[in-house]
């Protein structure tokens, strides 16, 4: 193949045996030999440059004379039509034909064997007298590292190059176009056992292929090595390490030379500050992730698909989707398609938000495009369908994952489905859920558990409660207070007369717990054991559940027409602050705030109010203009009825003259004159209706 090959190439560069006289054209552009029309022709003499050689078949080493002419005889211009001999011939003599030859031989030694037989014979074509320029133009034209090795090797022992060093960094460059560090590090070391000393371009380049390898701490082994050598980086190295050290986690060096960037106004790399928007992101400086991308844009960087990504990403994660919406369509408005990594992160970013139209917009336009779905993805739809009440959609995407060849349901997965199934009371199709999800391998955890009972709760099927209860020996399943608000939330829901078979379970996931539902059930109070148990239940448990637990043993008196201890619960709440702000006044409004409170501990919460208007009344204290009350527009996610809506009906059976204001969503107003008028006319307490029925 060797010899095939040097045949092709060798009598490209036999040296030409010149006159006393040699010519060579001036090139327009890019030394290379342009043909123009005619008229061009008239409007543009070509150059002739007239030189004399003592010795002509002896190469100068000045790269710009490559033939070995200098620059000392007079010029002359001479006109030399295109269509002629004359012209054809001198273009073969010129060093754009030498060049292109050059290119090709680079390109024969890609292919060729990886032998030192098969480089040499190829490289012999070049003869003896070839340039240092030669050399660089064909390692830097090659791919294969090798057979760049060996050239290199050729070049090093045949020429005397006055700079050796560029011959390392050509070939080094080689490797990092194949992303290969190992053999970029070993040729450093021939370098060193050469004794020649390397330079910036040595150093930036085996930077920039550790870069390239995802290796950044190699990349700042390689940076910290350069005072060593006498080298000092440059602001486009200093720009290209922000991001190394940020990827290597030395977040106070990354920081350090982006303030001195911004200073002494270095080009930053782009991908320096999608290193720098992800590392404000990780420290939860959302603000200081979109000030990045501001300035990126301030000094004319151009973002890449990279950082919007992250951008994305780390504005999903700060939960601000309007965010997410503005910098996508500043990314399309600049011409750039989103990828797979883009419409993951607009996914993650709308299902956080629960902005479920968006979500499944994204979802739609992925299948459209035929991309795959991981199981992550898939189960981020799944929670935002289970989170904002979308049933049929749920299943839709279910299916599809089942049918996807790459992905199938896990444990998340199930346990999302069984969710959506329970909360809109769908027993049958639970149960199903369930028993495919243990067919698949999967053994049900806590949270699976907590959704199973919820159904069964809500379809007041006690006897499953307790069965689904009895189980969580058996799986090796501690009950947690999360666990127990759910058959808190599940007792609120069963009649009055299979509570009983709740008491023992309740007991035995958390005693305390079910001491305070035993002492609530009982109407036993024995020198204020309910306040006080209640108050070392509350401190027992963690700070999330706090307002659950009151809601639903609230919602229990309720139901009970316990009316006294669902206003000692409330106001404990008040008390150990589970509920603040229940309650607010101003010179020109007094407001009940209710949003926050289940419908039993809202009815007892308005209990509590009409009370304390009643006493302001009696007391003489002055009214302001307007009384109000608000409930919130919203409604749950798997009924059609929200608190607004319940209380509309209740404060018409009080004849309470609270109207729905037009101008304020979810507010009930009354005026100063005719809440006196109501209050003056009560001759007893509000009674709170004896039925709370949750949603």
């Amino acid at each position: 193949m060797a010899s095939n090959l040097c045949y092709s190439t060798c009598s490209l560069f036999s040296t030409p045996k010149l006159g006393r006289r040699t010519f060579t054209f001036s090139f327009q552009r890019d030394d290379s030999l342009s043909f123009y029309s005619k008229t061009s022709l008239q409007k543009r003499s070509v150059s002739l440059q007239e030189t004399q050689s003592s010795n002509p078949t002896k190469h100068s080493q000045n790269p710009q004379y490559p033939h070995g002419k200098t620059g000392s005889s007079p010029k002359s211009y001479i006109w030399v039509n295109p269509k002629s001999p004359r012209a054809s011939k001198l273009k073969e003599k010129s060093y754009d034909t030498r060049y292109n030859s050059l290119v090709k031989l680079a390109a024969d030694l890609d292919s060729c064997s990886a032998t030192e037989d098969d480089v040499f014979s190829v490289l012999r074509c070049l003869g003896d007298d070839f340039l240092e320029q030669d050399c660089v133009i064909i390692l830097n034209n090659m791919t294969n590292p090798d057979t760049a090795a060996l050239a290199l090797t050729y070049f090093t022992n045949k020429l005397k190059a006055s700079k050796e060093v560029i011959l390392y960094n050509v070939t080094m460059k080689v490797f990092r176009k194949c992303r290969d560090l190992d053999k970029a590090e070993r040729l450093f070391d021939d370098m060193l056992d050469r004794g020649v000393k390397p330079d910036n371009v040595t150093f930036s380049t085996l930077i920039s292929c550790a870069r390239m390898n995802n290796l950044p701490n190699k990349a700042v082994e390689w940076f910290e090595r350069m005072p060593s050598f006498g080298c000092d980086p440059d602001a486009l190295t200093y720009s290209s390490m922000i991001d190394a050290y940020g990827r290597a986690g030395n977040v106070e060096m990354a920081f350090g030379l982006y303030d001195r960037a911004r200073n002494e106004k270095w080009r930053i790399d782009p991908n320096a500050f999608s290193t720098l928007i992800k590392l404000y992101g990780t420290a939860g400086n959302f603000d200081g992730c979109l000030n990045v991308y501001e300035e990126m844009k301030a000094i004319g960087v151009k973002p890449n698909m990279i950082t919007y990504n992250n951008l994305l990403d780390t504005m999903g994660r700060a939960k601000r989707p309007w965010q997410v919406k503005t910098i996508y369509k500043e990314m399309t408005d600049n011409g750039l398609s989103p990828n797979w990594n883009t419409y993951a992160s607009l996914l993650r970013a709308y299902g956080r938000a629960r902005y479920g139209e968006d979500t499944l917009s994204v979802y739609r336009e992925m299948k459209e495009k035929g991309m795959q779905l991981s199981v992550t993805l898939y189960n981020t739809l799944l929670a935002m369908c289970a989170d904002v009440g979308y049933t049929d959609e749920a299943f839709e995407i279910f299916e599809d994952m089942k049918s996807s060849e790459n992905c199938q349901p896990d444990s998340w997965t199930f346990s999302s489905m069984i969710t959506i199934c329970s909360c809109r009371g769908k027993v049958s199709e639970a149960e199903a859920m369930f028993n495919e999800m243990l067919e698949a391998g999967f053994e049900p955890n806590l949270f699976v558990l907590t959704s199973l009972i919820q159904c069964y709760g809500k379809a007041q099927r006690t006897d499953d409660v307790v069965r689904a209860l009895n189980r969580l020996p058996e799986l090796g399943i501690t009950p947690d207070d999360r666990f127990c608000g759910c058959l808190l939330n599940v007792m609120t829901q069963t009649p009055k007369e299979e509570l009983g078979k709740l008491v023992e379970c309740v007991e035995k996931s958390n005693s305390k717990l079910g001491y305070v539902v035993k002492l609530l059930l009982e109407e036993q109070d024995i020198e204020g054991d309910f306040k006080k148990e209640a108050t070392e239940l509350f401190n027992s448990i963690s700070k999330d559940v706090k307002k659950a637990y009151c809601n639903c043993l609230i919602d229990l008196c309720v139901n009970l027409n316990l009316l006294e201890n669902a206003c000692k619960l409330l106001e404990l709440g008040l008390t150990l602050e589970v509920y603040t702000d229940i309650q607010s006044r101003s010179p020109t409004q007094w407001s009940l705030h209710l949003k926050s409170l289940s419908l039993g501990a809202a009815l007892t919460a308005l209990h509590i109010w009409i009370n304390d208007l009643s006493k302001a009344l009696e007391s003489g204290e002055e009214f302001p203009p307007l009384l109000g009350i608000n409930t919130g527009h919203g409604k749950h996610k798997y009924s059609d009825k929200g608190l607004a809506s319940v209380f509309e009906s209740h404060l018409k059976e009080l004849n309470a003259p609270f109207h729905d204001s037009p101008d304020k969503v979810g507010w009930f107003l009354t005026t100063e004159a005719a809440a006196k008028s109501w209050l003056e006319s009560r001759s007893s307490l509000v009674s709170v209706p004896a039925k709370v029925t949750a949603s």
